[in-house]
């Protein structure tokens, strides 16, 4: 699926706190920056008990998703890809938000796992900083989740995603403003209890260098280099002296530091105490600034998509190592799908790329779930590809793909369909229809090539053309049909074969 890299590629992080936006010209196998937009939006602070986006948080981050937009298409970016983290993943009945979002950036948004936003980190990080045969430990401080990663070259090793973020922190401890020892004390206390579980494994395996890449890290340091020119370094101790004079200031409207604006100081105690139980806990020397971030991680992603490296089939392929996919009958499975395909993609409307994509997937990984048990396995398949992490993969794509394997036999639910984002909850049925046809023709496992096989639709009608000689030596297969027939026909599809 490799091809040629688009001219202009685009990242768009929906933090929790802040919305960042980088465009890149695609050169000589480099990325070039054309430019960067970040707005603080503090989507998670608009979040109540109930998981509901409030109003305003809602238009603060429409209207900033039409200014990106605007600027999306005034540079021609080919390729965009869009992602929300945690306030998006924590956001109750949130798909009337999606729609309205989309429509304002004109793209559609990804809702990425913690730990795909921990490998998104990771990967911005090490692509923008000297290479080096190392282990580096990677912080990234967010709005409404912590990210920690250990990894070796470009490869992460320990990925974890903290449930404590600097605008959820600080809702916790600092709603008010006010900042007291007590209150700092008990931030602390809050990261400590989130921490806990992590720090002997990251200890055990170690590392050489440590990289901060957030916001908050980068205004820390810039603060930390202005009050202390003699030691511009972040170290626990520069931490604990920065701690003291913002506890003493006892308010966030009275924070007199150099870098830190208005929007900034709101959150800035409850960052400062994430930063500072991080490296005592961790016993982190110094934190080094990072140039890249998750924005970064996403451009170099998406380039890798249109070249060998994409995260995605790398996460297919030890898929199917780990629970002992018959290789050869996936390919088998796989080119019959494709094919089929091919033929009716345009009457169905399925020429997004990710309709090719997906069903490929689909068919090397619908018998995964062989390795649990033979039983109803290809609702084990739709579980493993629903719950497993999957590296390069966001959210709404391991739904899609669960609901493809977990409907390519017996009787088709809509139950796996109704949590499918647009246009997917409408196009999912055809590819699960595709995948159920080339798995069918596929069923007695044999090596010799199938017979010219052709399909043609209207609507919801199919027909299947196979050769009359092929069909009477394959009496199964038309017994297959004929059941198939009684499937479809539950779901509202009318199979004809000729």
């Amino acid at each position: 699926m490799a091809g040629r890299v688009p001219d202009v590629l685009a990242a768009v992080d929906l933090g929790s706190n802040s919305f960042h936006m980088v465009v890149a010209r695609y050169s000589h196998g480099q990325l070039v920056i054309l430019d960067r937009l970040r707005e603080m939006v503090r989507l998670a602070a608009g979040l109540n008990d109930g998981g509901r986006l409030d109003e305003a948080a809602t238009e603060r981050a429409l209207r900033c998703l039409e200014r990106f937009g605007q600027r999306l298409r005034a540079m021609n970016a080919d390729s965009v890809r869009v992602v929300g983290t945690n306030a998006l993943r924590r956001a109750k009945r949130k798909r009337w938000f999606l729609e309205r979002a989309r429509a304002a950036l004109g793209h559609p948004i990804e809702i990425i796992s913690g730990l795909e936003e921990a490998r998104l980190i990771y990967s911005g990080v090490v692509h923008t900083s000297p290479s080096s045969p190392d282990k580096r430990l990677v912080i990234d401080i967010g709005g409404g989740s912590t990210e920690a990663v250990i990894g070796e070259g470009l490869n992460p090793l320990l990925l974890e995603s903290l449930s404590v973020g600097c605008v959820g922190l600080t809702t916790i401890c600092f709603d008010d403003g006010r900042i007291s020892d007590r209150r700092f004390e008990r931030a602390r206390t809050s990261v400590r209890l989130e921490l806990e579980p992590i720090v002997e494994a990251y200890k055990k395996l170690g590392w050489v260098q440590a990289f901060g890449s957030s916001g908050t890290v980068r205004v820390i340091a810039d603060v930390i280099r202005r009050l202390s020119p003699d030691s511009p370094r972040i170290t626990l101790d520069n931490l604990r002296t920065l701690a003291d004079r913002v506890i003493a200031a006892g308010h966030v409207d009275e924070l007199d530091l150099p870098d830190v604006d208005v929007e900034r100081a709101a959150v800035f105690p409850a960052g400062l105490a994430i930063l500072l139980e991080v490296v005592e806990n961790l016993g982190i020397d110094r934190v080094r600034v990072a140039e890249g971030a998750m924005r970064e991680g996403l451009l170099y992603d998406l380039m890798g998509r249109f070249t060998d490296e994409d995260a995605r089939v790398r996460s297919v392929r030890a898929m199917e190592k780990r629970y002992h996919v018959d290789s050869l009958q996936a390919d088998r499975v796989e080119a019959t799908a494709i094919k089929l395909l091919a033929q009716v993609k345009n009457d169905w409307g399925l020429e997004d790329p990710l309709a090719e994509l997906v069903l490929r997937w689909a068919a090397r990984l619908h018998e995964s779930g062989l390795d649990i048990a033979h039983s109803k396995y290809h609702r084990h398949s739709a579980y493993l590809m629903q719950h497993a992490d999957m590296p390069g993969f966001p959210r709404e794509e391991q739904l899609l793909l669960s609901a493809l394997v977990g409907g390519h036999r017996r009787q088709l639910s809509q139950e796996a369909l109704e949590d499918l984002v647009t246009p997917w909850d409408r196009h999912a049925e055809f590819l699960i229809v595709l995948l159920r046809l080339a798995v069918l023709l596929h069923r007695g496992r044999s090596p010799q090539p199938l017979p010219d096989v052709r399909l043609r639709v209207k609507g919801r009608n199919l027909t299947l053309e196979l050769p009359a000689r092929w069909m009477k030596e394959h009496p199964l297969t038309l017994e297959d049909l004929e059941q198939e027939r009684g499937y479809l026909k539950e779901a509202g599809f009318r199979l004809n074969s000729e």
